[in-house]
């Protein structure tokens, strides 16, 4: 097996598993953050036990998934030094500034102010209290702000100038990376993501329990509450992946065509005016061979791909991927000879596009039939278990969604790994060997099953012991500060 597969392949693959687990957990404890802020902000204003129940229940569920994304993530970054060494020293003069201020500015923020959230419930007033939740989640915000500033750079480079000397990219304007165009479709996408990962996880959670609850049970309207703040959130999220979307493919047409043919996939030009309706179709299905790279089935539906990638209802042109191969032969072929092909993963890149945008679609409408079910004076949700059922399995949707945004977002950049400037090839590191990579694979990948396993098992196990369970975290017996509570002296 270690003669048929490649460094560069191995490496790939490395980075691509960790960063899709790391991805799991990064929207989920940003999006729980949200939802345990508003949960908290609405006990301070309505002074009701129950929110404060809720926001130390879910509380518990986002401290497990930020242990879990702090971990998956240092390993992450260990990566671009062990295996991505050259890409490191291509771009580290800009990628130190942004994983600099990410680590010692927004890191640091949300795990000092976590800290105080925790163990300080008795201890400030609720007004006070509520302000370290709220910290905490918009430094996760600002966090994944500067990843994703770097992200951005490697889609769309900006604010750069290249040291041909030394063979590397120098920082010129760090304004511009700032102001990149990329960043701002791409951070609001991704935010907003988090909202929905978290609204359905919270939702999904407290319909499985329901399912285990009887009737008349104390813990019902708990978790009837929960469900009802999470799918607004849920909600709100959705609607804001919608319009953040739709802004991000219409700038792919210019910033990278070569992802947006695929993700449509169109192989030949479409030019709406040369159309009898002047108009483009869009394709539902399609398949394309990966050897040709031509489209061999697909079924379109009229006037649809205007709408989307031109804003009306006609007009509009979409440059295929045959096209472009032939431009980007003539733009790159003399400065990248070592690159064959400039063609994405068309199959892959339009199946995730469509799971993405149909699982938000579907994720929609059930949140609303949910709301309705659950409204205050009906009892709907709960005599209709396959409902419940099928919103415990709506869990897991976001994770997909997520994944499959990722691969439209990291596969539509191939061949690069810098858009335009450095081919993948030319940034692994020179000195590792096959069979490390291979260890390390198997390594991570059983590392990787612990920790999802270990988390599922914890988070489970908060879900069964439920809200009204002994917290022994807060004011126990084995606290030292539990008598300056209660009025005692030091």
């Amino acid at each position: 097996m270690v003669t048929l597969v490649g460094i560069l392949d191995l490496a790939r693959f490395q980075f691509a598993m960790t960063t899709i687990f790391h991805f799991f957990f990064v929207p989920m404890s940003i999006g729980l953050g949200v939802v345990v802020s508003i949960m908290e902000t609405m006990y301070v204003i309505k002074k009701d036990e129950t929110y404060k129940k809720m926001a130390q229940f879910w509380g518990k569920i986002f401290l497990l998934s930020f242990a879990v994304g702090v971990v998956t993530g240092l390993i992450q970054e260990f990566q671009f030094g062990m295996n991505w060494s050259e890409y490191s020293r291509y771009v580290g003069d800009i990628f130190g500034s942004l994983l600099a201020i990410e680590a010692l500015v927004a890191f640091f923020a949300e795990s000092t102010f976590i800290g105080l959230w925790v163990f300080t419930w008795d201890r400030f007033k609720p007004s006070i209290h509520v302000l370290f939740i709220w910290i905490t989640t918009i430094g996760s915000m600002m966090s994944s702000l500067w990843i994703l500033a770097a992200n951005s750079f490697m889609q769309n480079p900006v604010g750069y100038a290249i040291d041909n000397h030394m063979g590397r990219t120098e920082l010129k304007s760090f304004s511009a990376l700032l102001a990149n165009k990329q960043l701002w479709v791409e951070f609001p996408h991704v935010v907003v993501g988090t909202l929905v990962t978290a609204g359905f996880l919270v939702a999904g959670m407290s319909a499985f329990k329901l399912l285990k609850l009887k009737k008349g049970d104390s813990e019902i309207p708990f978790f009837r509450k929960s469900i009802n703040i999470a799918l607004i959130v849920g909600l709100i999220g959705i609607g804001g992946a919608l319009i953040s979307g739709d802004k991000h493919a219409y700038d792919l047409q210019s910033m990278q065509p070569m992802k947006y043919a695929a993700m449509e996939g169109v192989d030949k030009t479409i030019n709406s005016a040369d159309r009898k309706d002047k108009a483009q179709p869009w394709s539902l299905i399609s398949v394309t061979n990966p050897k040709t790279h031509e489209v061999i089935a697909n079924v379109e539906i009229p006037y649809v791909l205007s709408i989307l990638g031109n804003h009306s209802l006609t007009g509009g042109k979409t440059i295929g991927t045959t096209e472009l191969e032939k431009e980007f032969q003539k733009k790159y072929g003399k400065a990248n000879p070592e690159i064959k092909s400039y063609y994405v993963p068309e199959n892959t890149l339009f199946y995730s596009f469509r799971v993405m945008a149909m699982g938000a679609g579907a994720l929609l409408l059930l949140a609303i039939v949910a709301l309705w079910m659950n409204r205050r004076k009906s009892q709907l949700i709960l005599t209709q278990r396959w409902f419940l059922w099928l919103m415990g399995i709506a869990t897991f949707a976001p994770f997909l969604i997520n994944t499959a945004g990722w691969l439209v977002t990291e596969l539509g950049r191939y061949p690069w790994v810098v858009y335009g400037l450095m081919p993948i090839s030319d940034a692994v590191s020179p000195n590792v060997s096959t069979a490390s990579l291979l260890i390390s694979n198997i390594i991570y990948f059983l590392t990787f099953a612990s920790l999802g396993g270990v988390m599922i098992w914890l988070a489970r196990r908060v879900l069964h012991a439920g809200p009204n369970a002994e917290d022994t975290e807060h004011l126990s017996p084995s606290d030292p500060y539990s008598h300056l509570a209660k009025g005692g002296e030091a």
